[in-house]
């Protein structure tokens, strides 16, 4: 006879106490003091990453412009040299990819920095591209892809091992979606993709401040992104904090941050990065 309602509760309630264990040796603390999973050893990551910026670098051409490669890198070497600890002397390898209308830049584990040229009309100053590529290395400081990695593996060995607990028939499946599917989809891993925009923006501000560039410019920053394209769907079905909120947010932490900038400055940190008159 098929189980009952309370036998198959009861199920999902054991297997995802047993998978607790194997989440609970996963967790790992941020930077910033957030809890985190982390499943993936990070010489794995740091493949990961070194693949995804080669296909990248094969799919996607750089630009022939010496004077925007020059004017990139320099922003991007200075945030990097200003980082603490491991990764302040780590190399990192910078690319500038020609792609007027791709507003966007990256940051891999590996130590990889691409950086789009459709990005350089909205980021109009040094300052404010150092804001976006000091958030971007936030992320991999933060390891945020590891834990993005992680939270998808252990979602899908729950989902896998609950539906094996009911039987793996369809009526099984339909209740165990029912149950997981909407909640770990907007519930979870939504919200948990939210926090680490969030905690990226946060320490991206401090990095950027650390490297001796004006962290007001982060406000300008997200303004011009607003104007550019719009305040985007609705918060709560997103995986960024709506434009608003980040402005918000960023300016709250603005005191922190000049503190920073100032005593970068008194340290001589004052990075001569001059955007090109002309762009080919």
């Amino acid at each position: 006879p098929a189980p009952s309602r309370t036998g198959r509760t009861q199920r999902i309630v054991l297997t995802l106490c047993l998978l607790l264990p194997l989440l609970a040796a996963g967790c790992a603390t941020t930077p910033t003091g957030r809890r985190q999973l982390k499943l993936v050893s990070p010489q794995k990551m740091q493949q990961m990453g070194d693949k995804a910026y080669v296909d990248i670098k094969k799919e996607t051409p750089e630009v022939e412009n010496e004077a925007i490669q020059d004017y990139v890198r320099c922003v991007c070497t200075s945030v990097t040299s200003a980082l603490p600890g491991r990764s302040r002397t780590k190399e990192w390898e910078i690319t500038v990819f020609s792609k007027d209308d791709a507003i966007n830049a990256f940051a891999l584990p590996g130590g990889n920095i691409g950086v789009y040229t459709g990005l350089l009309d909205v980021a109009e100053t040094p300052d404010q591209l150092a804001a976006v590529v000091s958030h971007e290395v936030a992320h991999v400081r933060l390891e945020h892809a590891n834990a993005r990695i992680s939270a998808n593996y252990a979602t899908q060995i729950g989902v896998s091992l609950v539906g094996a607990v009911l039987g793996g028939g369809e009526e099984g499946n339909e209740q165990l979606y029912s149950l997981l599917g909407l909640g770990a989809q907007v519930g979870v891993l939504l919200p948990y993709n939210r926090s680490q925009e969030s905690e990226a923006d946060l320490l991206g501000l401090e990095y950027m401040a650390a490297a001796g560039f004006d962290p007001e410019a982060s406000v300008a920053l997200w303004r011009n992104m607003k104007e550019a394209s719009g305040e985007g769907p609705s918060e709560f079905l997103s995986t960024h904090p709506s434009k608003g909120t980040r402005i918000q947010t960023l300016q709250k932490n603005l005191p922190r941050a000049r503190k920073r900038y100032k005593k970068a400055q008194n340290a001589g940190r004052n990075p001569d990065c001059r955007p090109p008159d002309k762009r080919e």
